[in-house]
């Protein structure tokens, strides 16, 4: 039979059930890679033992992965392409942060002592190789309709994120559309929270230096007082910057870092802050440097400090697109019902996944990662986050409802579009 007669759209009378379900040997698996992911993170660029990893099993399984320019990441097609209608691609995070692992009653707990899988994200690359490999064995069968793209991507993490490269390397060349997951422990695993539009916020670095002659904390009057000039940047700019925004805008700066001075009887002579600066609407964050860089010169002037100002653009919003976003709902429901889908709203997090989205529409799920019935939720970024591993299989046998039933519809439309004779 060939591809182009297997159905795979459930909710039509003469079908069967949709395939690309996940054998428990290899549900097995996936958890067993991600605990090793999860044993050995990698920063951002670089990625090397994890790209290796995921490399291997994917050769395993006969494909023929690609390295990223970059030296880490990967793509690797599921099927062959031959240049008609576009491909969709199923998009994971391979890095992890600099912070220490703090969890102590489990084995897989992180083997180096400053970095951690903090975000989930050995827990976005299991998910995409564990559909890679389904959709490879249905692809074998004859019941993959239309190829579809992994993309393990370095550095997202890393301001402005991976992504830029990645795009920069042709990822995108031959894909229509693009989807991805993110863990959320504030939904059960078993479920995805869905959001049209805007899901996360734009997301930019702030670093600020400040300098004046110091002196001696018996005569301020003679120096720039430059704890208190840095404690006032540190207060006034976001009050400022918010009368000077639209309210509507969501804009929200917070600090991570401030440091000045050694001793407690000497007026320093320099001072730093560090921070982001965070947004849910895309004209104020095209307006932000602006606006910034002028409250921080006013309000420095004001204790006599000569300020130097780093921004580092980050990351826009990532606004999903409605018609992938509904594919996304099919998917889930076609796989778990109706209830496994609930709305999220948008959060004052970055992803650099919204690059992608300047190129092609695409959709974010958020992957519910927390214990049912767990009283604590614990939240992205701590040293103490893990996962409820039930995810990675919900995660995968989404992602393969998604690719079949979005290849089976664009295999009907190619059909429609065929001239008749």
């Amino acid at each position: 039979m060939s591809r182009e007669s297997q159905p795979v759209l459930p909710g039509t009378p003469a079908q069967p059930e949709l395939p690309g379900t996940l054998p428990d040997h290899l549900r097995a698996e996936l958890i067993a890679f991600r605990r090793d992911l999860h044993m050995h993170p990698e920063l951002g660029h670089q990625e090397f033992r994890t790209t290796a990893a995921i490399k291997a099993r994917l050769e395993k399984a006969g494909l023929r992965p690609r390295v990223l320019t970059s030296g880490t990441g990967l793509i690797c097609d599921v099927g062959t392409w031959d240049g008609g209608r576009p491909m969709l691609a199923l998009r994971a995070d391979i890095d992890a942060l600099p912070i220490p692992d703090a969890k102590t009653h489990v084995a897989y707990r992180s083997t180096f002592p400053d970095r951690a899988h903090a975000c989930g994200h050995d827990v976005h690359t299991a998910v995409v190789l564990g559909a890679g490999l389904v959709l490879a064995e249905l692809d074998r069968q004859g019941l993959l309709p239309r190829p579809v793209r992994l993309l393990f991507q370095p550095a997202e993490e890393v301001l402005p994120g991976g992504a830029t490269d990645a795009i920069a390397s042709g990822v995108l060349d031959g894909v229509g559309k693009i989807l991805a997951v993110h863990c959320d422990p504030r939904v059960d695993a078993g479920k995805i929270g869905l959001r049209a539009g805007p899901i996360t916020s734009a997301c930019d670095r702030l670093e600020i230096t400040l300098e004046g002659p110091g002196g001696h904390t018996a005569r301020p009057h003679l120096t720039t007082d430059m704890v208190t000039a840095a404690a006032r940047v540190a207060t006034d700019l976001p009050a400022v910057v918010a009368r000077r925004m639209d309210a509507r805008s969501g804009m929200s700066i917070t600090w991570g870092r401030i440091e000045s001075g050694h001793a407690c009887n000497v007026i320093p002579m320099h001072a730093e802050l560090s921070g982001t600066i965070r947004c849910l609407d895309i004209k104020a964050w095209h307006e932000a440097p602006d606006q910034i860089h002028a409250a921080i010169d006013e309000i420095a002037g004001v204790h006599r400090a000569k300020s130097e100002i780093t921004y580092v653009r980050g990351v826009p919003p990532v606004v999903n697109d409605p018609v992938v976003t509904e594919l996304l709902r099919e998917s889930m429901t076609a796989r778990r019902g109706a209830e496994s889908v609930e709305d999220t709203e948008q959060s004052l997090g970055g992803e650099d996944f919204s690059w992608y989205l300047e190129h092609v529409p695409g959709a974010m799920a958020r992957l519910g990662v927390h214990p049912p019935g767990a009283s604590v939720k614990k939240d992205l970024h701590r040293g103490d986050f893990d996962v409820d591993e039930a995810a990675i299989g919900v995660g995968v046998e989404f992602f393969t409802a998604a690719a079949l039933i979005d290849g089976h519809r664009a295999l009907i439309d190619g059909h429609r579009a065929r001239p008749t004779t």
